[in-house]
């Protein structure tokens, strides 16, 4: 199964990404390392990605996800997938995919972006992330606000009753 955590900057997708994959003892990835280096630049400097900055990337996943269905792989994808048509993009077998919503609001997000260091990813572009999303309505929504372990047996509960 791949679960994709999803969610805009600041939600916590890599953290709780990390910890749901060391608790189902599955292989975690992080979306970002999938970025060209032209992007990774743009976003770094403040300025938000279009659609065709991001196709190349999505085109990336797609094919990485498709390889683990091959595999029949277990892992946790920490990915913002924004919009609903990234989603389906990536969102390659019903059966074996979940997509998990971290959802928040601009004041929690904003804050713990205040007090991350060494990431590319900037508080300003959180305006332009939140503008960009389409909340999904076939996900397992969840709470951002939490602490990462609420968060974490929240989402294993979803994933046992589904």
């Amino acid at each position: 199964m791949i679960v994709i955590v999803m969610g805009v900057s600041g939600s916590g997708k890599t953290t709780v990404g990390k910890l749901l994959a060391e608790s189902l003892n599955w292989d975690f990835s992080d979306a970002d390392d999938f970025h060209p280096s032209a992007n990774i630049e743009k976003m770094s400097k403040g300025i938000p990605l279009e659609d065709a900055d991001r196709l190349p990337w999505l085109l990336q996943l797609q094919a990485t996800i498709d390889r683990w269905l091959l595999e029949n792989k277990n892992v946790v994808l920490a990915c913002s997938a924004l919009k609903a048509s990234y989603r389906e993009m990536l969102y390659r077998d019903k059966q074996r995919m979940k997509i998990v919503y971290l959802k928040g609001n601009f004041e929690l997000f904003a804050a713990r972006l205040k007090n991350r260091e060494n990431h590319y990813m900037k508080a300003d572009l959180l305006s332009s992330q939140l503008d960009t999303l389409e909340e999904p309505k076939d996900a397992i929504i969840v709470d951002a606000s939490p602490t990462v372990e609420v968060i974490i047996c929240q989402i294993i509960n979803h994933l046992m009753c589904d």
